[in-house]
């Protein structure tokens, strides 16, 4: 793979790092698009290009000869998407959602990479472990978590595993054009999610449940738009009674087990902690 390049994007987050990472390990090429070159504490052999993802010409200049790219589309909304997919070379890896067949944005990319043309892979992971992280400030501040649907149960996955199965597919055609649904080994309820962080971090919590409303506003106030907001609330409260599935795809394809979450609540142990700043 020595003489692939490789475009990611989100290369300075959860997912992105490890997908550096990893394609660095297996002797890729990796160029980043970011916005501040200097903050990006990325390895010295990684080509930076400063730019934004919603920038196609930014977009552009990153994706210049390059032999593939990892799409991380962070917004709530598809909209801009088109140009920004144009721009992209030919082979395309998204991260998409678990829900994408439903529709809403993670669909709708997903629609646009394939009318583009693009030799497309799908990630379709559930829940990601590291979300787990919006409770650590209430972990650190006191004995009280409070969310909504806490016997919500999600198939969450770690962020590790994610990047694991990206790679594989970047590197290897075989995977153009499927599409994997990616998940941890169990489903677990949001209540025991708790538990297993409070484990860790050998604490006591407890757990305050929050309604709908308020589960709502927290969205809206991340920026999410009120249609949104209102199907991811829907979506929690249908996980109460229809827990999201647990699939395969990451043993399969990395020949290992998938991670578990209180394997990711050890490692994040710290974040949760009083001393943590």
């Amino acid at each position: 793979m020595e003489n692939t390049t490789v475009l990611v994007t989100g290369a300075t987050g959860r997912v992105g790092r490890h997908v550096v990472a990893g394609l660095r390990a297996a002797g890729a090429t990796v160029r980043a698009l970011v916005r501040t070159p200097s903050a990006a504490d990325l390895p010295a052999d990684v080509e930076l290009i400063e730019g934004d993802i919603y920038d196609p010409n930014a977009v552009r200049r990153a994706a210049a000869d390059a032999d593939a790219a990892f799409l991380l589309w962070p917004s709530f909304s598809s909209s801009g998407a088109a140009a920004i997919v144009g721009e992209l070379p030919r082979r395309v890896v998204y991260l998409s959602a678990l829900t994408a067949s439903a529709g809403g944005v993670w669909g709708e990319v997903e629609q646009l990479l394939a009318e583009a043309g693009k030799d497309w892979t799908f990630l379709r992971p559930g829940g990601f472990a590291v979300n787990a992280q919006a409770w650590a400030a209430e972990f650190r501040a006191g004995d009280v978590v409070r969310l909504p649907f806490p016997q919500a149960s999600r198939s969450l996955i770690h962020e590790r595993d994610i990047a694991a199965v990206a790679v594989l597919t970047l590197l290897d055609d075989k995977h153009i054009g499927q599409t994997y649904d990616l998940t941890g080994p169990e489903s677990l309820t949001q209540a025991d999610q708790v538990r297993t962080i409070a484990q860790a971090v050998s604490k006591q919590i407890r757990i305050e449940e929050l309604d709908a409303a308020a589960a709502r506003q927290s969205m809206l106030d991340l920026g999410a738009d009120p249609t949104l907001a209102d199907s991811s609330v829907a979506y929690w409260a249908s996980l109460v009674n229809n827990p999201e599935p647990v699939t395969t795809t990451v043993p399969t394809l990395t020949g290992r087990p998938a991670l578990t979450f209180a394997a990711w609540a050890k490692e994040h142990a710290d974040e949760f902690h009083p001393t943590h700043s």
